[in-house]
């Protein structure tokens, strides 16, 4: 497809679910990396999840934006808050937008369907109609690989039908390609949506299985192995994820007039995964190992008196495997970090961070 380069140095980039995992890895990258600008990281801070967790990342954007030429402000709030949205954007002036403000979690959204709605579908109806009223020169959002549900075909290739979401979240998030979809063609704004597979390293959300099983092996608890076992994920270094993210906002769909003399919609989804799906049984067994090695568990932990194999949870699917051909022939980026390095780097960052 083709691109419209956009440089990101000396613009306004607005980064939403910063300091959120990924947001706070892309706002780190930003603030390393470009000349001059401002960079703007907004979040609600919610407690989904351990907020200590977000403060922290916060901390470390914060000293990086100390020695940094790029500007960097911090809006606390919810995208859910539209009147807060367009304030940011009647303020800002946002070239680029990367919205990663989300509701996350597939077996959260079973028993907590209002935080997606709010979050997933009102928030990011909010971010678009901001586009709409304030052009910019490309909107990147986060999709997830849940899109492709219970497909059967592997790799799973964005020109794959996703018609059939097991869960709620995966719903909402391939709700928000169809508006991003519509938007575009509507408005002409240049749009980017990345489904994102299983990301995971240091710093990460606890809700994820590696940290919330190394959560509970330190605790001395069970940890449960979904599907007995036989799941396949394609796990992404966060770095890979902050690598992809970064490229694509560098190159926006490309404005054309279709033979009605009416806008195409400058409109893309790319996966970015890892393309090579793990067993989940070796995952845990070289995380176990990391763990043993940077000194979080004792070199004698007795991991088959700590894990228990159980069967498939509602809204799971047993395979995820990305097909990132598109990503590669378009920006010249596939995820390369095997999860050995990975995992050695988050158990490393929990040693540190955990004591």
């Amino acid at each position: 497809m083709s691109k419209t380069t956009v440089d990101l140095n000396d613009k306004t980039i607005l980064v939403t679910g910063s300091p959120g995992f990924i947001g706070a890895g892309l706002v780190m990258r930003l603030l390393r990396e470009m000349t001059g600008g401002t960079v703007i990281s907004m979040d609600n801070m919610n407690d989904y999840y351990d907020p200590e967790l977000k403060e922290y990342r916060l901390s470390l954007i914060r000293r990086l934006a100390e020695t940094s030429p790029v500007k960097h402000v911090f809006v606390r709030g919810s995208i859910a808050d539209k009147e807060l949205v367009t304030k940011v954007f009647e303020e800002y002036h946002p070239a680029v937008v990367v919205n990663l403000a989300a509701q996350a979690g597939v077996r959260y959204s079973i028993d907590h369907p209002d935080a997606y709605i709010e979050s997933n579908l009102i928030g990011f109806y909010n971010i678009l109609e901001a586009c709409r009223h304030y052009p910019v020169e490309h909107l990147v959002y986060a999709s997830s690989s849940s899109v492709y549900g219970g497909n059967k075909k592997v790799p799973f290739s964005v020109d794959d039908k996703v018609d059939n979401p097991v869960s709620l979240y995966a719903a909402t998030k391939k709700s928000n390609e169809l508006l991003a979809h519509s938007y575009s063609k509507l408005y002409n704004i240049p749009s980017t949506g990345l489904r994102f597979f299983t990301v995971y390293g240091p710093a990460g959300r606890p809700d994820m299985f590696y940290f919330s099983a190394t959560q509970k092996l330190t605790a001395g608890k069970t940890i449960q192995i979904f599907n007995y076992g036989n799941c396949r994920r394609d796990f992404t270094y966060i770095d890979d994820i902050v690598e992809g993210v970064l490229r694509v906002m560098q190159g926006a769909p490309e404005k054309k007039n279709g033979e009605d003399g009416l806008p195409l919609p400058p409109y893309a989804v790319y996966n970015i995964g890892g393309g090579t799906p793990e067993n989940l049984l070796d995952y845990v067994s070289t995380l176990q190992e990391e763990l043993v090695s940077a000194g979080v568990l004792p070199e004698d932990y007795d991991f088959e008196a700590h894990r228990e194999l159980v069967g498939m949870q509602p809204g799971d699917v047993p395979v995820t495997y990305a097909d990132s051909s598109a990503l590669e022939q378009d920006y010249g980026f596939r995820p390369a970090i095997g999860i050995r390095e990975g995992l050695r780097n988050y158990a490393k960052w929990y040693k540190e961070y955990y004591g």
